[in-house]
């Protein structure tokens, strides 16, 4: 799925998945940003509301359970994925170099590219990220203790406040060398 936006301020349905400790989340929100870390970073309240939701326990075999709406509180999130893809805005591009990167949000670890001012390099530019939520593009994440299999997503905003540790990311090969 893929949105296009076309006047600034008109509202459109934008679907997002959010997971938290306990639950994944899934539903539609109102928005007239254009990013889903904007959506998170620019919230007026510390919480989304999200329409036709569905809830979903980790590791759980019960049937999702369905409502309307639901409040989700922004710091109980872990990361927010969203399934559209949005084309980028020539007005909101800054040049930035892209770096691989290792997030541990428990009980999830995210591996996927931060994007860096240039000439910095991801050691320095860990002082200077800032935001609530950071985008990691081709993102994969999981969680081995609680069972949910690797996905790869081309977006997902982590919540700052909860990465735990945040780490540069090279493939080993374990049988080389």
């Amino acid at each position: 799925m893929s949105l296009q936006f076309d006047a600034p301020g008109t509202l459109r349905t934008m679907p997002m998945t959010v997971y938290t400790e306990q639950l994944i989340v899934r539903g539609t929100i109102q928005t007239s940003q254009h990013r889903v870390t904007d959506i998170l970073n620019q919230a007026q309240d510390p919480y989304l509301v999200l329409e036709d939701v569905t809830l979903e326990e980790y590791g759980s075999t019960d049937i999702p359970l369905r409502a309307e709406f639901a409040q989700v509180n922004l710091a109980s999130v872990l990361f927010a994925v969203s399934i559209a893809t949005v084309e980028p805005m020539r007005e909101l591009r800054t040049p930035k170099v892209s770096e691989r990167a290792l997030l541990s949000v428990p009980p999830f670890r995210i591996v996927g590219h931060v994007h860096l001012l240039p000439d910095r390099g991801l050691r320095k530019s860990l002082s200077e990220l800032q935001g609530l939520f950071l985008p990691v593009t081709d993102a994969t994440f999981w969680a081995e203790r609680i069972g949910e299999a690797r996905q790869t997503v081309a977006f997902v905003a982590v919540n700052h406040a909860l990465a735990q540790v945040f780490a540069p990311f090279h493939e080993v090969d374990p049988w080389a060398g």
